[in-house]
């Protein structure tokens, strides 16, 4: 006679003597394999993309979470970066590094603002674009939202990143590196700059977090202990 698997299991461990709450934790630790409703589908993956975005923005938004990763770190403005190499040739390093390093300071406090912004956006997902993500890639979620609210997000966002700016005085950090700059570009005949230093600052600092994303969305997808919960365990174990 054949006895079916989860018959026999039980069997196997009352056999080698192990306990009923051993054979409750291992029964336990399966799949929940019943088929997922649409509003699980939905539900879980809006779960997913506010436990990655409120992990994201924690990292990002503590004291130089940007500077000292170098993912996401920002570095001078490429089209300033003749500005940078100009001063390091002159010797005038503390400036330089005093704004790259405010630059990172602005982004971080930006950071801290960010998670509304991306749960606003996370409440429109429909049905369809649950299965479409569950299915999808190791980074389907975060491309989809970057892709579907960049506009709307950078909208939102760059009031934020003048506020952040403001208060870390940056343009106070810049005006004495393109001061100099461009005092001696009369000596090397070369043109002055004046970036955008908030359009820059929103745009790197965008860019980190989504990096952070892609990362939280890739654990939860590949490990099951990044799963905080049951709905979450359900959805993407069955992917």
């Amino acid at each position: 006679m054949r006895i079916a698997p989860l018959t026999f299991l039980p069997l196997t461990f009352l056999f080698f003597g192990c306990s009923p709450q051993d054979l409750q934790n291992v029964l336990g630790s399966f799949p929940d394999s019943s088929p997922l409703s649409n509003d699980e589908v939905v539900s879980g993956l809006k779960e997913a993309l506010r436990l990655g975005t409120e992990r994201s923005v924690q990292k990002a938004s503590i004291a130089d979470g940007f500077w000292n990763d170098a993912r996401i770190r920002i570095p001078f403005p490429a089209e300033a970066i003749k500005v940078k190499n100009t001063l390091l040739d002159l010797g005038i390093k503390k400036p330089v590094e005093d704004f790259e390093h405010t630059l990172n300071t602005a982004a971080e406090a930006a950071a801290k603002e960010a998670v509304p912004v991306f749960v606003d956006a996370i409440t429109s997902m429909s049905i369809q674009d649950g299965f479409n993500l569950l299915r999808g890639g190791e980074n389907a979620a975060t491309n989809f939202l970057r892709e579907k609210t960049s506009a709307a997000l950078r909208a939102k966002f760059t009031p934020v990143v003048e506020q952040a700016t403001a208060q870390v005085q940056l343009t106070s950090y810049w005006q004495p590196v393109a001061s100099a700059y461009n005092t001696a570009t009369l000596l090397t005949g070369g043109k002055a700059v004046d970036p955008d230093l908030n359009a820059y600052v929103t745009t790197k600092a965008m860019d980190g977090l989504f990096l952070l994303l892609a990362d939280e969305e890739k654990k939860i997808r590949q490990d099951p202990a990044a799963r905080a919960s049951a709905l979450l365990q359900k959805v993407f174990a069955q992917q």
